[in-house]
């Protein structure tokens, strides 16, 4: 912290608050080094995989079923359905895929969770209306007819990769689920008509099965789970691809599935089968189990998706979209180094740990020809999860690359990332760096916000192409600033210079004129505020500057009377402040954070938020889990288990630094 800081003086013992806070982040560290939290999502993927299980014909030993429906009974909502997220309202594509895999794991139509969520299903329109990822499961289980289901050509594969809608040009998670999607679909794939389905059959509908029209339901979505409704164009092209199905090539039909098929080999084994998501790699056994039961890639494909899995006492088995190791990992030895020097010297131990956990899990190879794959660079990234993931993303590496810096003097010589490796890593970061000086975080931006209009997921927003996100971008500003500082004598210097430039004018100019900014990957304007504020800072924007002065007075003035925020999910569906009835512990972390890095005059709300904090930590130095704190795509929230704990520990050494009056050495080697 700069001198300009206020002392601050607490009347109860925040040093104390503190330790208490690191001791428990320093038990949990796994042996490896790492932290990771679990990334808690909803029932959408244990039940596609029970899904695949059945379709491939894998068995699930009697232990794995009563784990995974203990995740379901964890999970299930009062009134019987299933939602997107923790706190989500039921959905009728989350319930009918877990009322499905409720049945394939062995309970019968009368049991109470399945009897529940069917009645659920039923007062709200049933199955014939689901959203189009959900016609597709059930018409792979033949539980819909393939003629009700939007169709999806995996010709668009052939397109000339110049045309504007090859998916090339998506975001990464989508264009691979579509790839995956695409051939199934052009393969029409469809599971046995056994016993089972047809007790489904007649579960799933009112009306006798072999009288539905489907394809009269092709359009037909509920209202439950519809975020972003299908524009007419999507209609248009939907129809007109349906057209097209009547009298496609069969030729050109089979060369555009030896190419999608070609595209998902490639997928599995460039990830060690884990893929960039378990939705994807679901899809991807699929499709390796439909071309050959026996094809060499199918058993490492099927037990690849278990990289996902996540298993306690509490709730069972489940699988998660992400794993969290480096990114959880960096902001730990943030957190670490944010307070006092002595709070760290305490923990020298755990940081040589982790800086060891980020230098062996740094990308040190590149993807043999990856301009052919669609793939931009992976040298010198780290991913969001460990290095068998192999999908390295921007902000993640330079989290890691500050993490790594500000691990170093705790760290001997020998042990550290080199200068060589740090400087690969600062090349990554700058490859990511879109035309508007904003930052995407797997790839750059590759398409146009025209393909928005064309979105055809109808349960998620802004998901098809890579966009600028002010994390991202305030991240890496900060990142590269960092390396910038600590390696000054790296050849890319030029390059950082002008891309820390251009970073810094997206930040200003994304701010809204309020002084807050909106976010994408958390919730929402509170998360993007503490990240935009610590990029400026990182950068050398000064305190006294008015787009931070601006952020302050916005979050001063969301504070709440206890001293705490707390700003709900819904703000990530309106696009608008929505404050929570509670304050939360994480929010009330970040905007601390933001309050601290900029230098914020105004001591004593900072000393009641920090008071909040103290009130609210546990016997064990942890910290409640309350509301979710992550969002991908607007509408998918996630709970970030880790958050809770490492801001905290974070706002809290940032407040006992300023109120000893020390200077951070987060750059410091």
């Amino acid at each position: 912290m700069g001198a300009q800081v206020p002392r601050l003086d607490a009347s109860f013992d925040a040093g104390l608050t503190l330790q208490r806070s690191l001791d428990h982040l320093a038990r949990v560290q796994r042996d490896r080094g790492c932290w990771v939290g679990e990334v808690v999502w909803c029932t959408m993927l244990p039940s596609q995989y029970v899904i695949v299980a059945y379709l491939t014909r894998q068995p699930l030993d009697p232990a794995r079923r009563e784990k995974l429906l203990k995740y379901y009974r964890a999970w299930q909502l009062g009134d019987g359905g299933f939602g997107l997220h923790r706190e989500s309202p039921g959905y009728v594509f989350v319930t009918a895929l877990a009322y499905v895999a409720l049945r394939l794991l062995g309970l019968g139509p009368d049991d109470e969770p399945t009897a529940r969520a069917r009645a659920w299903l039923r007062a709200h329109g049933g199955v014939k209306h689901v959203p189009s990822w959900g016609k597709l499961w059930l018409a792979l289980l033949n539980l819909y007819g393939w003629e009700g289901v939007n169709p999806i050509p995996p010709e668009v594969w052939l397109l000339p990769a110049q045309a504007p809608v090859h998916p090339r040009r998506m975001y990464n998670h989508t264009r691979l689920i579509y790839l995956g999607l695409g051939y199934l679909y052009g393969r029409r794939f469809t599971g046995p008509l056994t016993p089972l389905i047809e007790d489904l059959r007649r579960e799933l509908y009112d009306e006798p099965y072999g009288s539905i029209d489907f394809a009269a339901h092709r359009h037909d979505l509920a209202p439950t789970d519809v975020y972003v409704p299908p524009a007419r164009v999507l209609h248009a092209a939907y129809d007109a691809a349906y057209a097209y199905e009547g009298r496609h090539s069969r030729w050109l039909r089979r060369r555009a599935l030896d190419a999608c098929f070609e595209r998902i080999l490639f997928e599995l084994r460039s990830t060690r089968y884990a893929c960039v998501s378990p939705v994807n790699g679901l899809l991807h056994v699929l499709a390796v189990w439909d071309r050959d039961p026996a094809h060499a890639d199918f058993l490492p494909a099927w037990k690849g998706v278990d990289y996902w899995s996540w298993e306690d006492e509490e709730e069972g088995l489940r699988f998660n979209g992400a794993h969290s190791h480096t990114w959880d990992t960096a902001f730990t030895v943030q957190a670490i180094r944010a307070g006092p020097p002595a709070a760290a010297a305490r923990l020298a131990a755990p940081l040589r740990r982790a800086c060891r956990y980020l230098r062996d899990s740094q990308m040190r190879e590149e993807i043999p020809d990856r301009e052919r794959w669609f793939r931009d660079r992976r040298l010198g990234g780290w991913c969001f999860s460990d290095e068998h993931h192999q999908w390295p993303v921007s902000d993640c590496t330079a989290e890691a690359i500050t993490a790594a810096l500000a691990a170093a003097p705790h760290v001997p010589a020998d042990e550290r990332i080199p200068d060589r490796w740090l400087d690969e890593a600062a090349a990554f970061v700058l490859s990511r760096q879109n035309d508007d000086g904003g930052f995407g975080s797997y790839e750059r931006n590759r398409g146009t916000l025209a393909l928005e209009a064309v979105n055809p997921s109808e349960m998620f927003g802004n998901c098809m192409v890579e966009l600028s996100y002010v994390e991202c971008t305030a991240s890496c500003v900060k990142g590269l600033a960092r390396f910038r500082a600590a390696v000054p004598a790296s050849p890319r210097r030029g390059a950082l210079d002008r891309a820390l430039q251009r970073g810094i004018r997206f930040l200003l100019d994304a701010q809204r004129p309020d002084g807050s900014w909106e976010g994408f990957w958390g919730i929402n304007f509170t998360y993007a505020i503490m990240y935009a504020v610590e990029g400026l800072r990182a950068a050398g924007v000064p305190a006294g500057h008015p787009a931070i002065r601006r952020a302050c007075d916005w979050l001063i003035s969301k504070q709440r009377p206890d001293g705490g925020w707390g700003e709900h999910y819904t703000s990530c569906l309106k696009r608008e402040y929505v404050e929570h009835e509670r304050s939360q512990v994480i929010m009330t972390a970040w905007a601390l954070m933001a309050l601290l890095a900029a230098e914020d005059p105004r001591r004593e709300a900072i000393e009641r938020g920090v008071r909040l904090l103290a009130a609210r930590q546990r016997d064990g130095g942890d910290f409640p889990k309350e509301g979710v704190g992550g969002v991908f795509f607007n509408t998918a929230m996630h709970h970030y288990c880790l958050y809770k704990d490492t801001f905290s520990a974070w706002a809290l050494g940032r407040y006992e630094r300023a109120r000893q009056g020390t200077r951070s050495g987060v750059a410091s080697r």
